[in-house]
């Protein structure tokens, strides 16, 4: 399969066929300029996406996590591309979907004087959905494995966002992240001006 812009795509299979591994190298720049559209949230509910249901401004305080992480913003997912299932008790679905180029989820800050301004995007693929398919780990983006989310009960925090066990990515690529590109809270990420 060929990707506009990806300056690499490669899916390894082990020698003894049991194990699937997916890494993807992106050019960020290129990745940028494919998601600039989105600047305009006019532009990704015309093409599907939806803000979070649960109306929530994601922050690390609010998530029972260290305030100092800070925040991803609101959530913009495209459900066709998250191919989800459930609501409840936790967001469950099928969702394999690891293009960067077409990312699954966009997000968000709330400004000030009510508009939003995209921060960057996000991937998501369940855990189940994803080792079905006959992977033994997350998938892969410039060489860093994505996130592995699961809600641990004995913690005050959600650490899975009110999803089922999955893996995600963040890509930082409209505001810069002191903790590092791929890193899933931005401490340049507030929801201060948030009105649910």
């Amino acid at each position: 399969m060929k990707r506009a812009l990806v300056t690499t795509s490669a899916i390894v299979i082990s020698l003894a066929g049991t194990s699937l591994a997916f890494a993807d190298d992106y050019d960020l720049d290129a990745l940028r300029a494919a998601a600039e559209k989105y600047k305009d949230v006019n532009v990704a509910l015309a093409e599907g996406y939806i803000p979070d249901p649960s109306g929530h401004c994601v922050s690390a305080a609010e998530e029972g996590l260290p305030p100092e992480l800070g925040g991803m913003g609101i959530h913009y997912l495209n459900p066709a591309a998250l191919k989800i299932t459930a609501g409840e008790p936790r967001v469950d679905g099928m969702s394999t979907h690891t293009d960067f180029m077409a990312p699954a989820i966009l997000l968000y800050e709330p400004q000030e004087d009510g508009s939003l301004e995209l921060v960057g995007i996000e991937n998501l693929v369940f855990e189940a959905a994803w080792r079905e398919m006959g992977h033994d780990g997350p998938p892969m983006i410039n060489g860093r494995h994505w996130d592995h989310m699961s809600d641990d009960p004995n913690t005050a925090g959600d650490e899975a966002h009110g999803f089922m066990p999955h893996f995600d990515q963040h890509v930082w690529l409209f505001r810069d992240n002191p903790a590092g590109m791929f890193e899933p809270f931005n401490p340049n990420v507030t929801c201060d001006h948030h009105q649910s």
